[in-house]
């Protein structure tokens, strides 16, 4: 799931229309309270939009400094926030059967998640983030996105750097660019809506079923580079925190890496990245094969900030993952046709938002790959393509910390539209039993409420 930051909470469905606002639905947390307090900085100053989780040069000198900045203020203040998210959805048309226990074939009010958040930094060089997630559709609580952190600053070569050690529970989460997967846009979706079978290993394959330990070093505020390994823990220790290995546990470790530079020009910046994560897996953690399925997931990413005087803000984010795939086991399982198989991801979102209160926000995808009559058995095309287009208009009247109900309140209401013109493959008859892919295409109206 995706949720983080400095200030946010989620409000159902149920108490949104208790209160009067009608149908509107939550996203994942981005703003924790607990920072703000911290920091004593509003959101709006860690994030685009006044809620996140889209960071500012400013949000991400904090998460890379270990989140141990301190204004001061408090000696003691409280490391915890709390998040509840809902929202309503409605497709084209109906799915053909409830996407999950106790809700319908479409047109639902969820309370999609409730989470709280143990947030902070002990002294100058040890910092955290760590969510705990009940999630509404499935009913089940677990552990969420979770990040601790060391950092120290040296001196080498007369340049100063800032050395940190992330351990974390999800490839990528430690990233301070909203371009990887873990804190891209639409930051927020709903697991009731219809969505596209295949992507990639990077994309939350593995969230919250790893453990991490990356190192990394941000060269003058300029070039960033890291490197680590992820593990699966234990049966046991999984099924503590509520988890399980997902499509299945990592053979030994996996290795991660990560370059970007990123530079500022006072009103505006820039990054350009490159990223990597090779995991072989034993799939559905059978290994009576003696073989492992391995992906090689890589890619470029960039992004574009314009801050001018904060009355008009203006983003751009980009995203490409190629993914190869070995699936020497699947394929000895008979769960996939083709020994290599190919997915390539492509992604590009933009964002403008008035005096960080009023957004809007319009996103480009598509999926593609090598086609494979059993690992795509799903559809009548055997293919994993999926094309279209993410509409969002949203309103955060209290990012700068100026709520009537207290500084660690904050809110957020928006409504997102999905476009598909390739799912799963075609564009009409793509299950084979007439359904187009735009039978898909889903409103969704949101809001959510940070404390």
């Amino acid at each position: 799931m995706k949720i983080i930051s400095i200030c946010t909470t989620k409000l159902p469905a149920r108490l949104a229309l208790i209160a009067g606002i009608a149908a509107f639905a939550c996203t994942p947390a981005k703003a924790l309270p607990a920072y703000a307090v911290k920091t004593g900085q509003i959101c709006s100053a860690c994030h685009i939009g006044g809620f996140g989780p889209q960071l500012t040069p400013f949000g991400r000198a904090f998460k890379l400094g270990g989140y141990t900045m301190d204004a001061g203020g408090d000696a003691f203040p409280v490391p915890v926030s709390a998040m509840v998210m809902s929202s309503f959805e409605s497709s084209a048309k109906a799915q053909e059967s409830p996407p999950a226990p106790h809700y319908s074939d479409n047109n639902n009010f969820s309370l999609d998640q409730a989470s709280l958040f143990l947030a902070g930094g002990i002294g100058d060089h040890f910092g955290v983030f760590s969510q705990w997630t009940y999630d509404g559709i499935g009913r089940s609580f677990s552990w969420d996105n979770t990040d601790f952190r060391a950092t120290d600053h040296v001196t080498l070569w007369g340049d100063d750097v800032l050395l940190g050690v992330s351990v974390n529970n999800n490839p990528g989460v430690q990233d301070a660019w909203n371009t990887l997967p873990a804190w891209g846009f639409p930051y927020t979706s709903s697991a009731l809506a219809p969505a596209p079978a295949a992507s990639t290993i990077f994309d939350g394959g593995l969230a919250q079923s790893v453990l991490g330990t990356t190192a990394y070093a941000w060269w003058n505020s300029s070039l960033y580079t890291e490197v680590g390994f992820y593990w699966t823990p234990s049966n046991r220790f999984l099924s503590a925190m509520g988890s399980s290995f997902g499509p299945g546990p990592i053979s030994g470790v996996a290795p991660y890496v990560r370059v970007a530079y990123q530079k500022d020009y006072g009103d505006q910046n820039f990054e350009i990245g490159a990223f990597g994560f090779f995991p072989d897996l034993n799939p559905g953690g059978d290994t009576s094969t003696g073989m492992t399925d391995s992906y090689s997931d890589f890619g470029i990413d960039g992004s574009y900030q314009f801050m001018g005087d904060g009355n008009n803000i203006y983003t751009i984010n980009a995203r490409y993952t190629h993914e190869s795939q070995n699936l020497a086991a699947s394929q000895a399982l008979g769960a996939a046709t083709n020994l290599n198989d190919s997915l390539d991801d492509l992604r590009l979102d933009a964002s403008y938002y008035w005096h960080n209160m009023i957004g809007g926000s319009v996103q480009l995808f598509n999926t593609w790959g090598s086609s494979d009559a059993l690992l795509y058995a799903s559809n009548s095309t055997f293919k994993p393509d999926s094309t279209g287009v993410l509409f969002q208009v949203d309103a955060t009247p209290w990012g700068a910390g100026d709520s009537p109900f207290g500084p660690r309140i904050n809110l957020r209401v928006g409504l997102q539209y999905i476009v598909y013109t390739k799912f799963d493959g075609a564009s009409s008859n793509y299950d084979g039993t007439g359904r187009s892919a735009s039978d898909n295409n889903t409103l969704r109206i949101f809001t959510w409420l940070a404390l």
